[in-house]
């Protein structure tokens, strides 16, 4: 078994972090504060194939595999969660589902602009009746002529206040429970009936946009359908499978920047007449939070490993979503602890850390539900 990296991974590791150290850290806080977002960061990492990481290069990817994104995502979100966060969702939850199930047409037109970083993607899927249970959509899609006719409200859609496109899923007959799912790809910008409604104010990752969106009426072409009638269910838990990946990568970033601003604070701090990173208290903590992302970030490489070979990877996935985003947010909560009452002031990064955690247990699917998926593995049950 080889743990090394190839050149190829370690290049583009290496190219991001350097970038994320130099461009997007310094300005983290800023883009915490303002909840601006990071558009022109977002633009530079497009053209470093970042946006798509794992999207051949005819449509507008990197053409690479998802063990460099997850070590690219990682590097990202160390840097600024927020930023972490829009690069996830353009690479899994709509990248995935388009370069997965589209045709070549509908990659040409809708992925390519995504993945090669010129606009935002997102997929719309919650609502505020149908969370964990994905199949109690209400959104509704009726097709009339060459058209599907869409009603419906989606609730907490990251980057859904900036997207250019949208991989939405809607019901063609809600008696049909998940049979009826299906998903569209819609130009959000250009579909009339189609408006952004209620941007959410959150706890963390605040420069990443949550938002509604509206739908009254909205024409959405019907050659914009993924797949066939009746799939759309299956492509959605395949989807989210691949979007674990991208939170628990998040959440490893989050969490190896709590470890390094916590081990360069207990470098300094004094206390006692000594730097309290001399405590065994101190020490311990640090051992921990080093010990545990060690193993996230292993089973977010075994997750992306099998992706890659095209092997199941869905308890993988959600094992380590899970996993990465528990420890990411014990993490943090040392880090603040390390800093002390420092730690809890917005002049030092800790508290960040803290809030931007707390997100990637809940978000594409909460831990209890990974842990669902687990449990339904490991007995064969579905």
């Amino acid at each position: 078994m080889n743990f090394a990296p190839t050149d190829e991974q370690k290049m583009v590791r290496d190219m991001v972090r350097k970038f994320s150290e130099e461009n997007i850290k310094p300005v983290a806080a800023e883009l915490d504060r303002t909840h601006r977002h990071p558009e022109e960061i977002c633009r530079k990492l497009g053209e470093m194939g970042i946006m798509g990481v794992a999207v051949p290069t005819e449509y507008g990817g990197a053409g690479m595999d998802n063990v460099t994104y997850v070590m690219a995502l990682i590097e990202i979100s160390k840097a600024c969660a927020s930023v972490g966060v829009i690069t996830s969702v353009n690479n899994s939850l709509y990248g995935y589902p388009l370069n997965e199930f589209g045709t070549d047409e509908q990659k040409k037109k809708f992925l390519a602009p995504v993945a090669g970083g010129k606009v935002e993607g997102c997929y719309g899927l919650t609502e505020s009746s149908a969370g964990s249970d994905a199949a109690a959509l209400k959104c509704r899609a009726q097709l009339k002529g060459d058209k599907y006719i869409v009603n419906g409200v989606k609730t907490f859609i990251t980057n859904g206040n900036v997207a250019q496109y949208c991989v939405l899923a809607a019901t063609t007959d809600a008696s049909a429970g998940y049979k009826g799912i299906i998903n569209l790809v819609v130009d959000l910008k250009n579909t009339p009936g189609f408006h952004v409604g209620k941007i959410e104010e959150k706890l963390g990752i605040l420069a990443s946009g949550t938002a509604e969106l509206v739908f009254e009426d909205a024409e959405v072409p019907a050659e914009n359908l993924l797949g066939k009638p009746g799939q759309g269910f299956r492509q959605m838990l395949s989807g989210l499978d691949a979007g674990r990946i991208g939170i628990g990568a998040q959440a490893c970033g989050i969490g190896r920047a709590a470890l390094e601003d916590a081990l360069a604070y207990a470098k300094e701090r004094v206390q006692f007449g000594k730097t309290i990173s001399s405590f065994q208290a101190i020490q311990f903590k640090l051992a921990d939070m080093a010990t545990e992302l060690d193993a996230a970030e292993l089973m977010l490489l075994r997750a992306a490993w099998l992706e890659d070979n095209h092997l199941d990877f869905e308890k993988e996935s959600a094992m380590a979503k899970y996993f990465a985003s528990d420890v990411a947010m014990k993490a943090a909560i040392e880090g603040v602890q390390i800093f002390g009452g420092y730690g809890y002031i917005k002049e030092y990064p800790a508290e960040r850390h803290m809030r931007d955690a707390k997100i990637c247990q809940i978000y594409e699917g909460t831990n209890e539900i990974q842990r669902i998926v687990v449990s339904r593995k490991l007995l064969g049950l579905r």
